[in-house]
């Protein structure tokens, strides 16, 4: 993907992405989630990943082989909300979650995308191998919510959406 991520939690969802339905052809996958420069799979408890792994490769592979697109619509999400205005603070919130987490978060497999900002509270949804993992609750309040708060006087609380 050029830009942004796709986050695809059934194969109804996948429809836009050839690679997707792909994966989510093999045993256990329950989840798909495309980055820029990494892919995050989410297998039901009873599949071993190192059964898995070489399939998932292969049909990685296979699929950057055979000159398909990972995407065949404009489905991705850059976090960001046509609707709402962007004022001062929400672009500062924007910024600071798009070059100082982002980063971070894709470095575990995952993205998080700004969903909104209302009366001090800022909406956030994680996505990707951050939306299941025990330590992003953590993560959003300890993490992103100090350092939002630090550097936007307005952000009194983070929260998961």
């Amino acid at each position: 993907m050029e830009s942004g991520t796709a986050n695809f939690t059934s194969q109804d969802e996948a429809k836009s992405s050839p690679l997707a339905l792909n994966l989510f052809d093999m045993p256990g996958v329950t989840g798909v989630f495309l980055g820029a420069d990494f892919i995050t799979l989410t297998k039901t408890d009873d599949r071993d990943w190192d059964l898995l792994k070489p399939l998932v490769l292969g049909a990685i592979m296979e699929h950057f082989q055979s000159g398909k697109p990972v995407m065949t619509e404009a489905s991705s999400s850059d976090g960001s909300q046509d609707a709402e205005e962007d004022d001062s603070v929400i672009r500062q919130i924007k910024d600071l979650i798009d070059t100082r987490v982002r980063p971070a978060v894709a470095q575990d497999g995952g993205d998080i995308v700004y969903k909104g900002f209302e009366e001090g509270i800022v909406y956030l949804h994680m996505q990707g191998a951050c939306a299941g993992c025990p330590s992003s609750t953590a993560t959003l309040k300890h993490g992103i919510e100090n350092m939002l708060r630090h550097y936007v006087p307005e952000v009194e609380e983070v929260r998961a959406v």
